[in-house]
């Protein structure tokens, strides 16, 4: 197991750095779970639209039919206008009822889509996103470098509050670090989304980002709009985002090759 290292100049700098970057990836995050749900309005829309225009087509039938019941018998009126806006409203039916049962179809196979992919909760899902899933106080990522680096990791609450940072240096190849779910006091948190940041400097201290993978356990799989997302506990992550899918008892073999790192303060 990897020890956290103590705090210098240099190390401060570097988790700074990270903090900065994990609240930044806090802000981001928020923004897109609220425009997630922007579809449902969209909906809400179209309904309306299509409303409206029953409503429309309604009021022109009622209107042309008491026109043609007080017509003066003496000099009835033209047929052509009404007979083009007749044909009109029909054509404006027909494309209402194509688009509703499109929508059917579409609805449907998203449907099927969505139900074949409910055989991935209970999976082991790897992605590649700044949110960290914790569920039954714990959360792993795992990230590689190519040489022992100074390595600052902190984690906020959706509010952007670091609730949790660690420093240490790393191995080369494939390292892990395993959040325990406590704040920076050792008080336990509760499981939800929390995001994070990981970071890392050369030996003139510049600072950046180190690339890395969430682990969690799948525990949905939901769709908004025409984006599918995998949920692992509070976490929401978007389908594409997600690398790979394994079972959880491979997962757990695999990850005990790799160096690990447990949540610790820095000091």
């Amino acid at each position: 197991m990897v020890s956290a290292t103590t705090s210098n100049s240099s190390t401060t700098s570097l988790l700074s750095t990270t903090v900065t970057a994990a609240r930044s990836a806090t802000a981001t995050n928020v923004a897109t779970n609220t425009s997630s749900t922007t579809s449902d309005a969209t909906d809400t829309t179209d309904s309306n639209a299509l409303s409206s225009l029953a409503s429309n087509y309604t009021t022109f039938l009622t209107l042309l039919t008491t026109q043609l019941k007080n017509q003066d018998p003496s000099s009835p009126m033209s047929s052509d206008s009404f007979t083009t806006e007749l044909a009109q409203f029909a054509g404006v039916e027909q494309q209402v009822a194509t688009n509703t049962n499109l929508k059917t179809l579409i609805s449907l196979t998203e449907d099927g889509q969505q139900s074949s992919n409910m055989s991935l909760v209970g999976k082991t899902a790897t992605a590649t996103t700044s949110e960290l899933p914790l569920q039954n106080g714990s959360s792993q990522i795992s990230f590689t470098t190519t040489s022992a680096e100074p390595i600052a990791i902190a984690v906020t609450d959706s509010s952007g509050n670091v609730v949790q940072t660690a420093e240490y240096t790393s191995t080369v190849g494939t390292n892990t670090w395993t959040w325990n779910g406590t704040d920076t006091n050792g008080n336990q948190l509760a499981d939800g989304s929390y995001n994070i940041a990981v970071e890392t400097a050369d030996s003139s201290g510049n600072t950046s980002a180190v690339p890395f993978q969430v682990t969690g356990s799948v525990t949905g799989v939901t769709r908004d709009g025409t984006t599918l997302y995998v949920e692992m506990g509070a976490s929401k992550i978007d389908m594409s985002n997600v690398t790979s899918f394994s079972d959880a008892s491979s997962s757990s073999s695999s990850s005990s090759s790799s160096t690990t790192s447990s949540s610790s303060t820095s000091s």
